[in-house]
């Protein structure tokens, strides 16, 4: 379970089991950007997810995959129009040859979060708590 809780203003608590981590708003929407916005820990998850995707298929093909490095760029100029764009760019180190860089860049797009994003049916329902 995930628990969001107010803390002051904008700012809220994000409690992930035994994590806790907080996201804000910009000054200019009311908030004190104290924390990513939303948006941003949604680009980061899926970043991590191709990130710990690539090191746990390195290694079980036993890959000299080292560590890597992962940039997401958001374009949120057609979001209103329900274009969400996401660029993500990967460094990858270690001594890798061609074959596997694109063997590797293949299995990132195979996360499990871009495949729930780009393909799943995703169905949210909200109700009320009892206070």
């Amino acid at each position: 379970m995930i628990r969001i809780s107010t803390e002051s203003g904008m700012r809220h608590s994000i409690e992930i089991g035994d994590h806790l981590l907080h996201t804000d708003v910009p000054v200019e929407y009311g908030g004190n950007a104290s924390g990513p916005e939303p948006h941003d820990l949604f680009d980061a998850a899926l970043g991590a997810c191709k990130a710990l995707t690539l090191m746990l298929y390195a290694k079980q093909k036993g890959l000299p995959l080292e560590g890597l490095d992962v940039r997401v760029n958001r374009d949120d100029s057609e979001e209103r129009q329900g274009i969400y764009r996401l660029a993500v760019e990967l460094d990858l180190h270690g001594a890798l040859d061609d074959a596997q860089r694109e063997q590797l860049l293949r299995v990132a797009d195979r996360c499990p979060v871009q495949k729930l994003i780009t393909s799943a049916d995703v169905q949210i329902s909200t109700r009320l708590g009892e206070v």
